[in-house]
């Protein structure tokens, strides 16, 4: 059974319902998004965990360590994908669902919450849940192992909601492959709402905002 990342969590109020499991970029850890709990403002607790991904040598980066949800080995981020560690991430992830599971949360009250590489981890977990989540958020990312995703993504998981959000100036994670994995996960049956943003690898005020109003529909419809 793969072991609980490392994390933070941190809670808004007393007996929090919600769970929302927000993964980190490249490079970064799991404080990166700390800030958005103050910047996200909600009539009701939630509970927010941050893990740190694993430490590992990135293939594009010389092979220099750092934390990593998975190796990049080419420029062309949908090129040569590290699947032993999209799915190794995956188990990390799902290991924290059925932690909040096990505290009282329901499946549908976990939500997913990923930057860029982060991003494509939360896609990927979703697709292949047996319980609906309550949403996922995959902001300027993109839908790894997409040619594998159709056999293996699970029906129950199809209700599912998807935010999508991406700069059409984003040089890191290209618009254009943003726009694809949008297109891909319509195909498959998913609702996906697409924002986008004139920004380039990074995250703005517009999109915080957009984030919590879906949020709010969501948990609160």
């Amino acid at each position: 059974m793969t072991s609980i990342p490392i994390h933070i969590t941190i809670e808004t109020g007393k007996q929090p319902r919600h769970t929302i499991i927000w993964l980190h970029g490249l490079g970064a850890d799991g404080h990166d998004f700390v800030p958005v709990v103050d910047e996200l403002q909600f009539p009701f607790a939630v509970r927010y965990i941050f893990p740190h991904a694993p430490m590992r040598p990135v293939t594009i980066n010389g092979g220099f360590v750092m934390r990593a949800w998975y190796d990049i080995a080419n420029s062309r981020i949908d090129a040569q994908q590290d699947a032993a560690g999209i799915r190794a991430s995956q188990a990390m992830v799902e290991s924290i669902i059925a932690q909040e599971m096990a505290k009282g949360i329901a499946p549908s009250d976990i939500f997913l919450a990923g930057f860029s590489q982060g991003g494509a981890v939360a896609l990927h977990t979703a697709l292949r849940q047996q319980n609906a989540l309550g949403g996922v958020l995959a902001l300027s990312s993109y839908l790894p192992l997409a040619d594998q995703a159709e056999q293996e993504k699970l029906e129950n998981a199809l209700v599912t909601p998807v935010f999508m959000a991406h700069g059409r100036s984003d040089t890191i994670v290209p618009y254009t492959l943003g726009v694809t994995s949008r297109e891909v996960l319509k195909q498959f049956g998913y609702a996906v709402e697409w924002h986008e943003y004139a920004m380039q690898h990074s995250v703005c005020a517009e999109e915080l905002s957009d984030i919590q109003a879906w949020l709010i529909k969501r948990i609160a419809g």
